[in-house]
């Protein structure tokens, strides 16, 4: 028995070997801050303690230590995994069990971050962010706002009370006053719940989007809701009013029409007319309102301005009307497989492909793009991508102002480009304009009104150091900036973009899963955000988990079984971000609950081992065990 258990003791070598290990991650991890001893200084008193930390870890991923890990777990020892927070303090601790081991005096290393102080950085970070902890769950909410809630205050103040800890508002869309409503609904909100809710506000950045394309026939095309065997769920509710008198409640489509002859309408008018197909369609009026009337159509309908409409009242004094001005329709190319297009510097509307009589292509599909600085910094062979990957093309030429592009993937029947519709070039290093004018002007509101900034596709340091300085100039320092993780320049350069954000004194990243599926590859996205994960724990930065969290639910009322699990998953980020929907009180509630349900099973990557609920398999209690 006692050969037996001299045989079970470590071998001295072995241990001897692995300190040494230790000893050498630690001494590459000071070595790798010490070259960057001026970037620790720039960075804000707050996170000093998380640069070097960030460094640290950095140094220790540069290696492959799996044959390291799975010696120290024979050994019962902790193998590293959970040292993001804590690199030194970890390895210092591994260090120190070794050396009880071996019965030798352990050397004491420096930690700049101990295993508390990890948790307390991260924890004060997320505060500044995003707001205290709400009651009973760890991770936050975010809810990206649409235009309508700038009127809906009663929908903000279901939305707090559900769970919402954080609004966002994307400046690419709406105005300033749009965006000023919105923020007095929310603080009016607050005040009323008594519950807190940051505000972030999205910079556009230097978007990569399709141009104009040329206007179309002045139309609007009416769907009633049909089921997928073509029957009527649900009828078009239309509105039927004045020129630019806007509708109190949500409908699918607004016609312009004479105020006079509106205001013979009553409830059961049935109003016919023709479309521009030839086919005969008819609205019923279902309610009056003050300034126009509210129609049910239950065939889908393409109505041109100058379409007439006949009451089916004999007696009514003015029986026909007809439809004032409507915007020019937007006719999108058709792109199929093998297809060319032409990509303008110049900002020409887009127009299809002009075929002759034979159907050969006489000049191919053209579109412009939003940012003409791209023509320099590609080259051919390369692959662009458009709206979010659903087009994929490949650069045959390069030209001063144009790219020749051949369409790789596309739908058999033809995929469908619009305008502003986001153009991808993962394999160009692209060095875009920081700072649009338009983001400038959008700043100055945005350091008014909101708790942080989110800055849209960063991509080099240089583009932080720029919004520094305008939130400088601004006299706004105190403002949180957010960077958006969305290309795989961004992702390649995360290690800079951390170290210069954090100059900052409150400081958070976006994985902004999109545009960064895209540009890195769907099969890669998982490991992709893994490592953003890691990288940010390191620094003890806030992460936000964003882009189609419970997409399905929000929009359609039903979540898909695969973004429960998503949504499960997203715990580990410190905020989760859902898009505004029809159903978003109930996305935000499921999410909730989600969420409090799996911080008892799981801290950022940690597994909690909290009691299992065993239902079958009925296991003895520990007295009836030893028996």
């Amino acid at each position: 028995m006692a050969n037996q258990a001299t045989d079970m003791q470590p071998d001295e070598k072995h241990l001897r070997g692995l300190i040494e290990q230790i000893d050498r991650l630690y001494q590459e991890a000071l070595d790798l801050e010490k070259r960057y001893a001026s970037a620790i200084k720039q960075v804000h008193p707050s996170f000093r303690k998380s640069a070097r930390n960030l460094l640290h870890y950095l140094s220790l991923r540069q290696h492959d230590i799996r044959e390291l890990q799975e010696n120290l777990a024979q050994l019962g020892l902790s193998s590293l995994g959970r040292a993001e927070g804590h690199v030194t303090a970890s390895l210092q601790a591994v260090r120190d069990l070794l050396c009880h081991l071996l019965e030798c005096e352990p050397t004491k290393h420096q930690t700049p971050v101990s295993f508390a102080e990890s948790s307390q950085l991260l924890a004060t970070h997320n505060e500044d962010l995003l707001g205290p902890v709400p009651a009973n769950r760890n991770t936050r909410i975010m809810v990206t706002f649409s235009t309508d809630l700038a009127t809906d205050h009663e929908l903000i103040v279901r939305m707090m009370r559900a769970g919402m800890d954080c609004a966002r508002i994307n400046c690419a869309h709406d105005d300033e006053e749009v965006w000023g409503s919105m923020v007095e609904s929310i603080k009016r909100a607050e005040k009323e719940t008594g519950l807190p809710c940051k505000i972030l506000m999205d910079l556009m950045g230097p978007k990569l989007r399709t141009g104009p394309l040329k206007p179309g026939p002045a139309l609007i095309s009416i769907r009633p809701i049909q089921n997928s065997l073509g029957q009527l769920v649900s009828p078009a509710k239309v509105w039927l009013a004045p020129p630019h008198t806007p509708c109190e409640v949500p409908v699918d489509a607004a016609l312009p029409l004479d105020a006079k002859w509106l205001s013979q309408l009553q409830q059961g008018d049935k109003l016919k007319f023709t479309d521009t197909r030839g086919r005969k369609r008819s609205f019923t009026v279902i309610q009056r309102k003050s300034k126009g009337v509210i129609a049910h159509l239950f065939k889908t309908s393409y109505i041109s301005a100058g379409t007439r409409l006949t009451i089916n009242t004999a007696n009514a004094p003015l029986r026909t009307t007809q439809v004032g001005d409507l915007p020019a329709s937007e006719v999108p190319l058709v792109l199929r497989k093998d297809d060319l297009l032409v990509l303008n510097k110049e900002h020409i509307p887009g127009e299809p492909a002009l075929y002759d009589a034979e159907g050969h292509v006489v000049r191919p599909a053209h579109i412009s793009c939003t940012l003409s600085d791209i023509f320099s910094q590609v080259k051919a062979g390369q692959p662009i991508l458009f709206d979010d990957g659903k087009i994929e093309g490949i650069i045959l030429e390069v030209n001063e102002n144009s790219l020749l592009i051949k369409i790789t993937q596309a739908k058999e029947t033809g995929s469908k480009l619009r305008s502003d519709k986001g153009i991808n070039l993962p394999e160009s290093k692209l060095h875009l304009e920081s700072l649009t004018q338009q983001d400038r002007q959008h700043l100055a509101f945005v350091a008014k009104h909101a708790d942080a900034v989110s800055l849209s596709f960063v991509n080099h340091p240089e583009m932080v150091e720029k919004l520094l300085g305008e939130l400088k100039r601004l006299k706004a320092k105190q403002m949180g900036i957010m960077l958006k993780i969305e290309t795989k320049e961004g992702f390649r350069n995360l290690p800079h973009l951390l170290l210069t954000v954090m100059r900052n004194q409150v400081a958070g990243v976006m994985i902004a899963r999109g545009d960064l599926a895209v540009e890195c590859g769907w099969e890669r996205l998982a490991e992709v955000q893994e490592e953003i994960l890691w990288l940010s724990e390191a620094a003890h930065i806030p992460v936000v988990w964003a882009t189609q969290v419970l997409e399905s639910l929000s929009k359609k009322g039903r979540p898909s079984r695969a973004e429960i699990t998503d949504a499960a998953m997203s715990q580990r980020a410190d905020c989760v971000m859902l898009n505004k929907g029809v159903f978003v009180l109930q996305a935000i509630e499921l999410l909730d609950d989600i969420l409090k349900r799996m911080q008892q099973h799981q801290h950022k990557k940690t597994s909690m081992l909290r009691m299992l609920h065993i239902s079958e398999l009925q296991l003895p209690r520990a007295e009836e065990a030893t028996q």
